[in-house]
Order: structure tokens, then C-alpha cells, then sequence
């Protein structure tokens, strides 16, 4: 039988170079991303980081080369992402940051393609122990000024609401409600430093005040004021959005309403640059992360394993833990690139 050290040179030089050709193929297919730089972008929320972190970690074993994350706020990201000054960002909620998305120019300039993770609710709550006491259920029963200054925390006379942070997109749902409620004279919005504004309020909650406050699911906030246990949430009388979405209902599918819609979060990124790697597209569009896991390591955080440090090792213990489900998207995006 001919073996390649007995071919004729031509026939031999012939096998040699596709040998090469397949193998360096291989390499290619398994390192689509090589060469290539990755800008990660995130908002101030400390709490987004294990997310983040587990996209840029697919990242690398696909061969980016990825920088490390920039905090900017919702607005200035999603044009960042559109004009090409970052690459992705794994936090966008769709429809609560719709008018950043469409500002920034739409599908036209970014890429939006399947869902990191859904389910995502938001709405007001207050200590169940005043609710149950005074029969409050509704947000619009705070209309009343005396039903208000249950949630007084500085003698002003009006129920302090520990509102969301300017520049996230919920202060703009938030501000709209005090009007369509009619509750601009008996409740202040508190805006600032969210991760602040709730330490306050759950002080107070543990000193067995009452507390009324903004929040949403995922996040570790509800794993300490427990719906249901510690705290209830208020449905709204009827629906108001600002803007485009005035005619947009907020039920859910069991009849409450929160006054908010449910979101689902994806990773967005460059159109252009998703377009040039389909690798990185296709991880895009397939990566999911389950409301669950997000809270119990945002829990985990506000339990005070918050450094950097303690967040890669949450991370990586994720993808130990779900090694399967990682590799598979990690192999349909390699396929993506062929």
C-alpha cells in the first residue's frame, strides 16, 4: 500500500497542503472570535456584572480578545453600542429601555436577537404588616393623606417612595404615575443612589416601620423583603405609560396589575460588528439565564461576597455547574461562524 513517504513529490506536496488546510480549518472553527477586540459595556448596577461576566467568558473561549467592562448608563450605552464605541452590553430590557433602543437608531444600528432572560417584574411594594392593618392594596389609595403619612419618614406629611435612580428609565414610568394616580400631593418620589435609598428602607423595615418602595425582579432586594411574607406588592387602578406606549396595558396574565410591563432582558450589541461575527451573534441570540440564578447571586452579593474577585468566582461556578450548557452554546456558535 503507498504511503505519503513513497507518493510522487507533486501528489505528496498536494496531501501535505491539504492536511494543513483541514487543520488549520479546525483551529479557525474553534477560535472564530481570534484576533478580535471586545468592549463590554454595563450600567452602574453593580448587581448586572455576573451577567456580563458570563458573556465575555463564552467570549474568550470562542478567542475575542475582550477588554474589560465600562459602566455607562442606559442612554449613553445604547449610543455607544450604535455608533460602534463598544460592542455589547448584556442588560437591556426590552420594552423599559425601548426609547434608548430606538433614540440610538433602532435595528438599524443595533442587534437584538433572542432573550438572555425573561420574567422580569417591576412595581411597588409596602411592608405587609400596614398593608394587612389598613386594608391597602391599590397605589392609589395613598391619594388619601392619611393612608400617605403611614409611609412618612421626615414629618412632611407625605409617604416617602423609594423610587428609582435618574437615567434607568423607571424614574420616567415613575414620575408619569404621580400624575395619572393623582398622588403628586401626598407622596415624594426619592431618587438617588438605589443600592442607598434601600439600605435605608430596610433599616427601617427591621425597626418595624413602614416602608413603600420601588423595585424590580431579578434582584436580590426580594430575597430580604420577601413578597408574600415581608411585603406585598400594590396593583395600580388602570394602566398609564408616557410616551408611545400610553395605550399599552400592564396586566399580567393572571389579571394583576403593577403598573409597569413585564421585561424581558437581552444582550445588545453593534448591528455591524454582530453582522462581521456570526459567532458572537449566534451566542448572542441563544445564551439564557434564568431569573433565579441571577437573584441568588445577587443575593450573595448583598450578603457581602461583592468584590470582583468574589463575582468571577460566582461566575465560574456557574459554568461549572451548568458545563453542558455552556459548551452547547458555545458549539452552535462555532457552527455559526463556518
Amino acid at each position: 500500500m503507498p504511503t505519503a513517504f513513497n507518493l510522487n513529490p507533486r501528489l505528496r506536496t498536494a496531501l501535505f497542503s491539504a492536511v494543513c488546510l483541514a487543520g488549520g480549518t479546525a483551529v479557525a472553527s474553534e477560535l472564530p472570535g481570534e484576533g478580535i477586540e471586545v468592549q463590554p459595556l454595563k450600567s452602574s448596577i453593580a448587581e448586572e456584572t455576573f451577567q456580563t461576566l458570563l458573556v465575555m467568558k463564552a467570549l474568550e473561549e470562542l478567542g475575542y480578545e475582550v477588554e474589560d467592562i465600562k459602566e455607562i448608563e442606559y442612554a449613553a450605552g445604547h449610543v455607544a453600542l450604535a455608533n460602534g464605541d463598544a460592542t455589547f452590553m448584556a442588560d437591556h430590557w426590552d420594552p423599559l429601555h425601548i426609547d434608548f433602543y430606538e433614540t440610538a437608531g433602532g435595528d438599524e444600528k443595533l442587534f437584538r436577537e433572542g432573550v438572555y432572560s425573561a420574567g422580569a417584574l417591576q412595581g411597588y411594594l409596602i411592608d405587609k404588616a400596614t398593608a394587612d392593618k389598613h386594608g391597602i392594596t391599590n397605589v392609589e389609595q395613598l391619594k388619601d393623606p392619611e393612608i400617605a403619612k403611614l409611609f412618612d419618614s421626615n414629618d412632611d406629611g407625605k409617604a416617602d417612595l423609594a423610587g428609582c435612580t435618574p437615567g434607568w428609565g423607571c424614574e420616567k414610568i415613575i414620575e408619569h404615575h404621580l400624575d395619572a394616580y393623582g398622588l403628586r400631593d401626598t407622596v415624594t418620589h426619592n431618587q438617588g443612589s438605589y443600592s442607598a435609598v434601600m439600605a435605608d428602607t430596610i433599616a427601617r423595615y427591621e425597626q418595624g416601620e413602614p416602608v413603600f418602595y420601588y423595585t424590580w425582579t431579578p434582584y436580590w432586594v426580594s430575597g430580604v423583603l420577601v413578597p408574600g411574607k415581608d411585603v406585598v406588592w400594590l396593583q395600580v387602578p388602570f394602566s398609564a405609560l408616557p410616551g408611545e406606549r400610553t395605550d399599552v396595558d400592564t396586566s399580567l396574565p393572571d389579571g394583576s396589575n403593577y403598573g409597569f410591563q413585564a421585561n424581558t432582558q437581552h444582550i445588545i450589541a453593534n448591528r455591524e460588528w454582530a453582522e462581521a461575527n456570526p459567532a458572537a451573534a449566534r451566542l448572542f441570540a441563544i445564551m439564557e439565564l434564568s431569573n433565579n440564578d441571577i437573584s441568588a447571586q445577587n443575593l450573595r452579593m448583598r450578603d457581602g461576597e461583592d468584590s470582583a474577585r468574589d463575582i468571577e468566582r460566582h461566575t465560574d461556578a456557574w459554568i461549572k455547574a451548568h458545563r453542558d450548557t455552556f459548551d452547547a452554546w458555545l458549539e452552535q456558535a462555532r457552527a455559526a461562524a463556518e
